[in-house]
């Protein structure tokens, strides 16, 4: 099997697999399934990520087809570096191999760009046309025509909310407090028409190229607000260079002004999807930024 093989029968995909006929090497993959470089006979890689085989962990109906839908959309854009889909599968993806290299600030200020004419290259409404996931858990892709604050607090934060109260990862004062922030979306202000996003960009999401260049993988790719991919990639210690990422993105588009304060608002969905999936290890960090969201509010309020 070699690549042209590949694109002209990607079904057989699993066929060679199975009877060992391509070279396997495991990759560290994350919390979900199963990932690998594979090895074609004409020597290029490709990664492929498969569903654990588990009786009681079913691969969730279109898990991976919603993936390839996000990948191809945003690549679509021909903007920043997103890998090619070879084949989609009901348990199974794989993508073109990005041989991986190091962090540079060139790399940064090209990537702040190029995520900024992704953005520029928008949606035609919040959400998306294929069902959505982000991790293991379904996204509700709902499209709407908005506004974002409505559809941000009901598609992206409510659900979430609701996950990790029955879930005892939050208490009842914890969700009184993130509801307090869902009621006052519509006083942050930074409103915009929906961008073209990744939808899930902290840092394990970004790959650093050995072409010096940086490519997006594992997308919850929808229509939505542009601070969110900015606020996610400070998540967890922030992606390396983030100044030069920020610098560059605002050179190209300039962000509204209160873009800072809304950070805390932003990274709050990831957050809360975090704490659904992980449990109460997150608590402390959705108060806080809930906290810090309705601050920022304030501060603005009172500015105005």
């Amino acid at each position: 099997m070699d690549l042209a093989y590949l694109r002209a029968h990607p079904a057989h995909l699993s066929t060679f697999r199975t009877h060992q006929r391509i070279r396997e090497t495991p990759v560290a993959g994350g919390d979900i399934c199963a990932a690998a470089r594979l090895t074609l006979d004409d020597g290029h890689s490709i990664f492929a990520k498969s569903w654990p085989e588990r009786a009681d962990r079913p691969v969730p109906e279109g898990f991976f087809e919603a993936e390839a839908a996000g990948l191809r959309w945003l690549r679509d854009a021909g903007a920043v570096a997103v890998p090619e889909v070879l084949v989609t599968l009901p348990d199974l993806l794989a993508l073109d191999w990005v041989e991986p290299g190091e962090p540079t600030a060139e790399a940064a200020e090209r990537f702040g760009r190029e995520l900024a004419d992704l953005h520029r290259a928008g949606a035609p409404t919040f959400g998306a046309s294929w069902p959505g996931f982000i991790g293991a858990l379904a996204q509700d892709n709902t499209v709407d025509d908005g506004p974002w604050s409505t559809w941000f607090a009901e598609r992206r934060l409510a659900p979430y909310l609701r996950r990790c109260v029955d879930g005892g990862a939050l208490t009842s004062e914890d969700a009184t407090l993130v509801e307090r922030v869902m009621s006052r979306l519509g006083e942050f202000g930074g409103g915009e028409a929906p961008a073209r996003i990744h939808g899930d960009l902290w840092p394990g999401n970004v790959l650093w190229g050995a072409d010096d260049r940086v490519w997006l993988v594992d997308p919850a790719a929808h229509g939505g607000h542009r601070e969110t991919d900015l606020a996610q990639l400070a998540l967890f210690g922030g992606i390396p260079h983030l100044d030069t990422v920020l610098a560059a993105y605002r050179e190209t588009w300039p962000l509204s002004a209160g873009w800072r304060e809304r950070v805390p608002l932003h990274q709050l969905h990831l957050l809360l999807v975090h704490t659904a999936l992980f449990g109460a290890g997150y608590r402390d960090a959705v108060v806080q930024n809930a906290r810090a969201a309705l601050g920022g509010v304030e501060r603005a309020t009172v500015d105005r």
